[in-house]
């Protein structure tokens, strides 16, 4: 795949995240979208749990997502992601591929921000993710 990502991950879908018609369920793709951002996250240094700690919670404000090609159980994906900043937001741009024939599964974007001791507020070490 040729795409150009900050961060990707394979994953395998679960038979349990279908839904009657054999295909993943909807919601599933939020797990799916979080658990790329907290890798990436993870892989640039930062914990969710060591920050929150610290008394900054990086948030989700909105997400949008657009389906195209379902996943069925066992189908193994790629995620992708990239982030971008808009205004106070953390912009992370998704896109998950299945592997084999690299059909777009979904789109979607996801818009974070930062909370620091309770208050909107830029997070310098989630700013440096933008730069690398």
């Amino acid at each position: 795949m040729e795409k150009n990502f900050d961060f990707v991950i394979q994953m395998q879908v679960r038979d349990y995240e279908c839904d009657l018609e054999g295909i993943v369920n909807n919601a599933n793709y939020l797990h799916y979208l979080e658990h790329t951002r907290h890798e990436y996250i993870k892989q640039k240094g930062l914990s969710f749990a060591r920050l929150h700690e610290e008394g900054i919670d990086l948030v989700v404000a909105r997400i949008n997502i657009a389906y195209k090609t379902p996943l069925r159980s066992d189908d193994e994906f790629i995620s992708g992601i990239n982030i971008t900043k808009e205004g106070m937001k953390y912009v992370f741009h998704h896109e998950i591929y299945r592997v084999g024939d690299e059909k777009l599964c979904i789109r979607a974007k996801v818009e974070s921000v930062s909370i620091v001791n309770g208050k909107l507020a830029d997070y310098p070490p989630l700013e440096a993710l933008l730069k690398n």
